[in-house]
């Protein structure tokens, strides 16, 4: 059931002849009279309401939506036919949808009552036949779209007990209670029991989508973005099986765009979003808010510059309204095939910034650098655990044979890789500590001669140019009592060299605690 159908349905009940939405308003019934009373006290977020319309609409009208701006179509909730147009304006998608036929003519079937509380209409089986409609010849039927994705009643228990919770992740696992992580570690909700495979699945086919259910039962996998109504953000959700049954995780995207003052961005990290062209590539381990510092950039040049910028994620996480410039989503396996076939179309979409969510093959790392070098600004994620070993990394996915081509090309089109790992904050809270490498022109000749092993003493001398080394960002943190030593010892990517610089700032901690080595 899509989410919009529990709106259309108090449409009888209450009289109204028309359900009309605008972004940022709350869902309005207009009466006979032309009068307006809303259905919820809370205003629609553009991005929300987005999700509703593209969820109903009908593949046939998207060219319609994208060409003219509007589309109209009929769409079915059980019984009852609506005839819905949408238009797409500077703030976002409208809606108004009424009833195609008039009530006393139409006949409903039994109400239900639904797990929510909320009556519901008995929803037909075979909805995504075409339908007559009066006035249109039979030999031109109505498109009416089949849509999957709904809600389950577990499953608003559980995404609200996430966000109770404060957690970024819940972990639904098949015989075990459900878990949320917040600020790093896994806690049991109690309030829960053990989720059996069948409940599982009930839960997992209500919520998917059509194309990510149909994956995971040919795959054992899926990936797809849910738009949690009623909490207000996004989810993004992993399907998966393993020995015990199926399982599920779902981590929350906010609907609003992260502040970069709030993730304590510096400004030459906010400057990149003001770059003309080249190679930007923000890395770091699983988890660590690389999507959500991209999110913060992305956003800055969307308010600030007016050009293109084309998105190719796995899924579409952050949703970027139109500010000042032209937004463009597309998610790997629904819009494109993968990455690299994305990456490749975008060179003729006339973009001026491009989002690659995961630079993770070498095609797709080759035609990212390409992209740049040709005259476009690229943003990339890598898992990779600091800034010179991104420099490697990029560099060993190539054969031998064309490896110093790649250095030549990498020293000419990349502009800075920013690593980034969390750490728990004292008192609660996590906070990123920021690695930066900027490429100057020394940095860039040692790149291209495959010195990377001097890029950390380069970057120690050229702290007028933003750089700074992940040592040197978790001593800051661990010297202001934002992070115990213990926490920066045990997440720091390099041990050694961080009890070195702990010993510089005259931070006398020790991993080892009380105990004494032994004496020979």
């Amino acid at each position: 059931m899509a989410q919009i159908d529990r709106l259309l349905s108090h449409l009888a009940s209450r009289g109204a002849v028309a359900l009309r939405m605008e972004p940022n308003q709350p869902p309005m019934l207009e009466s006979l009279d032309g009068g307006l009373s809303p259905l919820l006290p809370t205003p629609v977020p553009p991005t929300l309401l987005e999700h509703l319309v593209r969820e109903i609409l009908p593949t046939d009208q998207e060219g319609s939506l994208v060409g003219r701006g509007e589309a109209g179509f009929r769409y079915r909730v059980g019984d009852q036919l609506f005839s819905v147009m949408v238009n797409r304006g500077t703030l976002g998608f409208s809606l108004r949808a009424e009833p195609a036929v008039p009530p006393q003519s139409a006949h409903p079937g039994p109400p239900r009552e639904s797990t929510d509380g909320v009556i519901a209409l008995a929803v037909d089986t075979p909805s995504n036949r075409s339908i007559p409609t009066p006035g249109v010849p039979s030999a031109a039927p109505v498109a009416v779209k089949k849509v999957g994705v709904g809600t389950h009643p577990m499953a608003e228990r559980l995404f609200r007990a996430l966000l109770d919770h404060k957690g970024s992740d819940i972990h639904c696992s098949s015989f075990e209670l459900p878990l949320v992580r917040v600020h790093g570690d896994l806690k049991e909700l109690e309030d829960f029991p053990p989720l059996g495979p069948k409940q599982l699945l009930e839960i997992m086919e209500a919520i998917a989508t059509p194309l990510a259910w149909r994956h995971y039962e040919e795959k054992n996998d899926a990936d797809f973005a849910y738009a949690y109504e009623a909490g207000g953000c996004r989810l993004r959700v992993n399907f998966f099986a393993d020995r015990m049954g199926p399982g599920f995780v779902c981590r929350v995207i906010p609907n609003e765009m992260p502040d970069p003052d709030r993730l304590g961005l510096a400004d030459p990290i906010r400057r990149l979003a003001e770059l003309a062209k080249g190679l930007v590539l923000v890395t770091g381990p699983t988890g660590s808010g690389k999507s959500t510092t991209l999110a913060a950039v992305i956003d800055l040049a969307n308010r600030k510059r007016t050009d293109h910028i084309l998105t190719i994620e796995d899924p579409i996480e952050f949703v970027h309204p139109r500010k000042k410039c032209l937004v463009n989503q597309r998610e790997v396996g629904t819009h494109t095939e993968n990455f690299k076939s994305g990456l490749r179309a975008a060179l003729r979409e006339d973009p001026d910034i491009v989002l690659v969510g995961e630079m993770r093959d070498l095609e797709t790392i080759s035609i990212a650098l390409e992209t740049a070098v040709t005259g476009h600004l690229v943003f990339g994620t890598l898992h990779t655990n600091s800034a010179v070993g991104t420099v490697d990394r990029i560099v060993d996915q190539f054969p031998a044979d064309r490896q110093q081509q790649i250095r030549v090309m990498l020293a000419e089109a990349c502009k800075a890789i920013i690593s980034q790992i969390l750490l728990k904050k004292v008192g609660g809270g996590r906070v990123a500590a920021i690695e930066t490498l900027f490429i100057t022109p020394a940095i860039s000749n040692l790149i291209r001669e495959g010195k990377s092993f001097q890029i950390p003493s380069a970057m120690q001398t050229g702290r007028a140019y933003g750089q700074r080394l992940m040592n040197d960002a978790i001593v800051e943190l661990v010297q202001s009592n934002t992070v115990e030593p213990m926490e920066a010892y045990m997440k720091c990517p390099d041990k050694e060299s961080l009890m070195t610089a702990f010993k510089r700032a005259n931070i006398n901690w020790d991993p080892r605690g009380d105990e004494k080595p032994m004496p020979l």
